[in-house]
């Protein structure tokens, strides 16, 4: 089980954009952060993009968490809960 921090989430709403969010994240092990973008118009389907947050990491490890985001719903749905959460607020 790949274990996940959180270290920012944001999320801005726009007629033209529907719901952009951004998450920030480490994952254990790994040896750099994550960031995470969303997109969604109706905050049901979401398309997302990942990268390396301020430099490149290994391959093997983005592609890990690519993986896992794919197989993982509840993984998915907390670090989109947490972009959801800082519009709320």
């Amino acid at each position: 089980m790949m274990q996940v921090r959180i270290l920012e989430a944001t999320m801005s709403h726009s007629k033209e954009d529907g719901y952009v969010g951004r998450v920030l994240f480490e994952a254990e092990g790994h040896s750099k952060a994550y960031e995470m973008t969303l997109q969604s118009k109706s905050m049901k389907d979401w398309s997302y993009a990942l990268n390396f947050h301020l430099e490149s990491g290994k391959e093997e490890e983005i592609l890990a968490v690519e993986d896992r985001l794919e197989e993982d719903d509840e993984l998915f749905d907390r670090l989109v809960d947490a972009a959801k959460d800082s519009l709320q607020r």
